[in-house]
């Protein structure tokens, strides 16, 4: 949409059964008030909307486990989540939860005005029971054993050991999580969004309307879905956690937490709306509005299929114009899991590492899973606030600050007859509000964020270029024309790097003395950032070294805290080959376009695969390690020249490379840059 009159944006409601980890601030928080603080330099009018998920099984499985109540467990969890957001910059403009009156009142209507239009289709299914509890068990409430894989814990949902999706009657030996006892089949009612009503629709809306603006990652997996043929799905719940179904014949129903919690966002609006005098309904029902929404790659289908029917149904509501869902962040070289504190927890940063809340934003940002999974490592961490931030942007401020008191008492020097090297740098500092804004309002935060920091490169080697402390002694003019330039980049990268780095912006605003009502238009439409004559503060330290001990600190409470001490057992190196073999080899980058499961096989997945210079059938044994859904999109390395080899009936042309570890196979790695056909040498 060119030119919105208004934003509306929104992150995926964190779910209350537990604290925010990195993963969600790389996948979700971090990029969504990136985008939203840019806006708001614009001077875009703009809503930034967030809340608690605080319905649904694992919400109550997890008080039932403690003896206590669910509303204690989400009273306890959403305050610690907001309390960490507000202290790490996530700035919302209203962060609400799904508990609120405000909520209940909106999703009940929204319900009620689907019913009351036929949308729904009502029948009777066959449930499994609990006869010790006498209650109906929803997915998470039964466990049991995989059909797939064969592990012993898979939920009534999901296999989390193979990423299988499963309905609760699909287990082998299931159980109840309740009371330990085995299940009954026994009928119950509930009400059906009729997905694959909607097939044409959505081929229209995504296929057609959003092919080349959407991320391949989430235009993949819109497409594999769809591809696969859409169902019915329930949008009520048996349980006595949630909001109640709010027709007569519905005792003991509740809204499933997937049409409940979406609907969170409209109602959050609704309370920021009432509170600032303003009309909600603008920021969702008007076609001048861009909705955005900032979610993880788990939420892709929730948020571009069924959340988009649940709008379309009702029939007033605007679409989601982008849904830009990064892929998913790695600890350390393994998965992040919570169930075995294989994570890096925000609350424990924010009380480990005062005054580097920016310092985890900026390197998150940087090493953001864009488009593809990426991996966070605490060396990594160290190294980037070192080399980086401490090396290359505090260094340039303060040496910049420090000259500026020592020469001039602190005030923008007058300039006069700019020599070219001053010119070609005020140059290159005006293109950089357009060059970054471009990025962001296109989604790519780290290139965004990087431009701005090749801005405090291209400072310091001005600096060095310049040699100030020299020039001083021989020529005060050319000194002062230094000075200014370089305060002239300090500024920008103040305002510019508002977005990423909130928080120590601030200081530079402090030091630099700039008025905090400065917007980007405002160093879009002038050179000057700091006239002459502006007195600037001191010089502050904006960062500072992170030591070797603290980083060990880190690694080794990430093993002692896990409740999975395994280490890899490498297997030993097969036997030496000539060179000259290993030549013989092609491996290509190709682009997964869709996957689906080979009839007869548990795990192997036939795939489609561009090459670039043509599309592929590529039969591979991976159904075990990713689901359909997650693999549309994809980069990977394929060895393009092996002889083609029937498998189960189907021609494979080529084979697929992946890492083994002790957690199963995983794709390799493919350069960020990399594109289908690119030769692997």
């Amino acid at each position: 949409m060119n030119n919105p009159k208004r934003y509306t944006i929104t992150a995926a409601l964190p779910y209350t059964n537990g604290p925010i980890h990195i993963g969600h601030l790389s996948g979700v928080y971090i990029p969504a008030d990136i985008y939203a603080r840019y806006l708001k330099l614009k001077d875009k009018d703009v809503i930034f909307i967030c809340g608690s998920d605080e319905h649904g099984v694992p919400i109550k499985l997890k008080a039932d486990k403690e003896g206590v109540t669910p509303k204690e467990i989400v009273d306890r969890y959403h305050e610690m989540i907001k309390s960490s957001f507000d202290r790490f910059g996530i700035h919302f403009d209203h962060y609400s939860r799904t508990t609120n009156p405000t909520h209940n009142s909106t999703a009940s209507d929204f319900f009620k005005k689907l019913h009351d239009k036929d949308k729904f289709i009502e029948k009777e299914t066959e449930q499994l029971y609990d006869p010790e509890a006498k209650q109906f068990l929803a997915d998470r409430f039964v466990e049991g054993t995989c059909p797939k894989c064969g592990y012993e814990e898979a939920y009534g949902d999901q296999c989390e050991n193979c990423g299988t999706s499963l309905s609760s009657q699909e287990l082998i030996n299931p159980k109840s999580k309740i009371s330990g006892s085995k299940p009954v089949k026994k009928t119950t009612k509930h009400w059906f969004l009729p997905l694959d009503q909607y097939e044409d629709w959505l081929n229209e809306w995504i296929i057609k309307d959003h092919k080349n603006d959407w991320k391949p990652n989430v235009y993949g997996q819109c497409k594999s879905w769809i591809d696969e043929g859409l169902q019915p799905r329930a949008v009520t719940r048996d349980l006595d956690w949630g909001i109640q179904v709010p027709l007569e014949n519905a005792e003991g129903k509740v809204l499933y937490v997937w049409f409940d919690a979406p609907i969170g966002y409209i109602s959050s609006t609704k309370e920021w709306a009432e509170a600032n005098n303003k009309n909600w309904k603008e920021y969702w029902k008007d076609e001048d509005t861009k909705l955005v929404h900032f979610i993880g790659k788990d939420n892709i289908v929730f948020h571009c299929i069924i959340f988009p029917i649940m709008l379309k149904a009702e029939g007033s509501f605007i679409l989601p114009d982008n849904v830009p869902a990064n892929e998913f962040l790695n600890l350390e070289g393994r998965k992040l899991s919570t169930s075995k504190n294989w994570a890096v927890w925000l609350h424990e940063y924010l009380e480990e590492f005062p005054g580097k809340e920016d310092v985890l934003r900026y390197v998150l940002t940087a090493n953001a899973p864009e488009t593809k999974d990426n991996d966070f490592t605490w060396k990594d961490f160290q190294a980037r606030n070192n080399n980086e931030l401490v090396a290359i942007v505090g260094n340039f401020i303060n040496r910049v600050t420090v000259l500026t008191h020592k020469y001039f008492q602190g005030h923008v020097p007058e300039y006069k007859d700019l020599d070219e090297a001053s010119i070609k740098a005020l140059q290159l500092l005006n293109q950089h509000p357009d060059k970054i804004g471009d990025k962001i309002e296109t989604y790519k935060f780290r290139e965004a964020q990087n431009i701005w920091l090749s801005l405090a490169r291209a400072g310091n080697k001005y600096l060095a270029e310049k040699e100030p402390w020299k020039s001083i002694k021989t020529n005060e003019q050319e000194t002062k024309n230094t000075l200014y330039i370089a305060l002239q980049i300090s500024a920008a990268l103040a305002v510019l790097g508002r977005p990423f780095l909130p928080i120590t912006c601030k200081k530079l605003y402090d030091i630099l003395k700039l008025d905090d009502g400065i917007t980007w238009n405002d160093i879009t439409d002038k050179a000057e950032y700091l006239p002459v004559g502006h007195g600037i503060g001191q010089s502050v330290h904006l960062f500072t070294k992170i030591d070797d001990k603290t980083i060990q600190k880190q690694q080794d409470k990430l093993f002692q805290n896990t409740d999975d001490k395994e280490r890899i057992d490498h297997k030993p190196v097969k036997k030496a080959i000539d060179f000259n073999d290993f030549q013989k080899l092609d491996i290509r980058v190709g682009s997964i376009l869709s996957a689906k499961q080979v009839k007869g096989s548990e795990k192997l997945l036939e795939l489609k695969v561009d090459m670039g210079f043509e599309k592929r059938t590529i039969v591979s044994g991976m159904a075990k390690h990713y689901r359909l859904d997650q693999l549309p999109g994809k980069s990977v390395l394929v060895v393009a020249n092996l002889e083609p080899k029937k498998i189960m009936g189907i021609k494979s042309n080529g084979m697929i490379l992946m890492a083994e570890n002790a957690e199963g196979l995983s794709l390799v790695n493919v350069p960020e840059n990399a594109k289908p056909g690119d030769i692997v040498n």
